[in-house]
């Protein structure tokens, strides 16, 4: 297992003092990751002004933002329907709740409110990424841990009117509050994060898991009553639905209507040796989702033969259950991994590793391919990310 390593606790100040000064021990971190982030901002406004549109409503009111600032304007739907890829009770209430909230103290519209809030918890993600990775592996790894995250292929989303940004400040916060002994933290940041998204429920089994192992071992009150509050943000909403709708499964008609069902992977695989074995022309986006599906389980692999800690893994693994398990479409399996960063851990120790202008090229090199699938991925590919 990697050595547990604190960083630099400073000796009495206040919270707004302790805060600053992590703030200048991450400050690195946050810097490369802003600086990935805006090339890629600068390619694709480059890119859009090429072809002739605007950055902003690509960014802020695309696709699945339209369905989350049409919950923030509208609120949910009382009806299940028949109509498949048209029901909002399939997305979870935290961030159009917080436009919502934000844009009524405001200016601006709800969708500029929107792209601002995702831009300000991906810089929260990437703060919470470093925190992880400097405790397990040191302040270079954590580092390269942040910037890499900024990196991935589908990495624009993050500055986008998307949840991803804010379910991983999220997790990366609440998986650090477990590694860190503050399970109150961890159980309120598990619960929020399960009124994000769906894959709340890989936050929730990880804190719980833990939660339940640590009580195990110490006898204490605090990891058992996280590991009892975690799954509640999830099953809170599910239960919702099926009251609203009044049917006990009525969340999951409402994802069968998404063309959402979990076959332990029956589709992906089928869609993948498609995709890869058949199609002559296959189109350079899905065939970047499929790498990026085997890479993260190869990167699984090397993280169980790392010792990763329990909570980590099992925060993954889930994940990736039920990424990779599920059938209905494809194309967004990559942004659904967004959140799983500890995956990225062994890539980015061995950057830490390296000699400087070696990490320099890796990870230049990954801010140029995610800057340039980044402008691809919304101004020439046609579905959504």
């Amino acid at each position: 297992m990697p050595a547990s390593r604190r960083p630099p606790s400073p000796a009495g100040g206040g919270v707004r003092e302790r805060t600053a000064r992590s703030l200048r021990y991450a400050a690195p971190a946050l810097l490369g990751y802003l600086a990935v982030r805006l090339l890629g901002l600068l390619v694709l406004a480059r890119w859009a002004h090429l072809k002739g549109h605007g950055v902003w409503p690509v960014l802020a009111s695309s696709w699945d933002s339209n369905w989350y600032l049409g919950i923030a304007d509208h609120g949910y739907q009382d009806r299940l329907g028949t109509a498949y890829d048209s029901n909002n009770l399939a997305f979870f209430p935290l961030y159009p709740v917080l436009v919502k909230a934000v844009a009524g103290v405001t200016p601006g519209s709800r969708a500029s409110v929107g792209l601002v809030l995702a831009v300000v918890c991906s810089l929260v993600a990437a703060w919470g990424v470093f925190a992880v990775g400097d405790r397990l592996y040191g302040r270079r790894a954590g580092t390269a841990l942040a910037v890499l995250w900024g990196a991935l292929p589908v990495g624009a989303v993050q500055w986008m009117g998307y949840t991803e940004s804010l379910f991983t400040a999220l997790a990366a916060w609440a998986l650090y509050a477990v590694l860190t002994g503050r399970w109150y933290a961890a159980a309120a940041l598990a619960v929020l994060a399960g009124l994000t998204r769906p894959t709340g429920i890989a936050l929730a089994a990880a804190v719980t898991v833990a939660g339940l192992a640590a009580a195990v071992r110490t006898r204490a009150w605090p990891p058992l009553a996280a590991a009892l509050a975690a799954p509640l943000g999830w099953l809170g909403f599910v239960a919702w639905v099926g009251v609203r709708l009044g049917r006990w499964d009525g969340y999951f008609a409402v994802q069968r209507l998404w063309r959402n069902t979990w076959d332990g992977g029956a589709d992906t695989l089928r869609e993948m040796r498609e995709l890869l074995a058949y199609d002559r022309t296959p189109q350079l986006f899905l065939v970047a989702v499929s790498a990026v599906m085997v890479a993260s389980v190869v990167l699984y692999a090397l993280c169980l033969a790392d010792r990763q800690p329990p909570v980590l893994l099992v925060f993954c693994g889930v994940l990736l259950l039920v990424v990779l398990g599920s059938g209905g479409v494809y194309f967004p399996r990559a942004r659904f991994l967004l959140p799983a960063f500890p995956l990225l851990a062994p890539a980015a120790v061995a950057v830490a590793r390296a000699r400087p202008v070696v990490a320099a090229l890796a990870l230049g090199s990954a801010a140029l391919s995610s800057a340039w699938l980044g402008g691809y991925m919304l101004l020439v590919w046609a579905g959504p990310p």
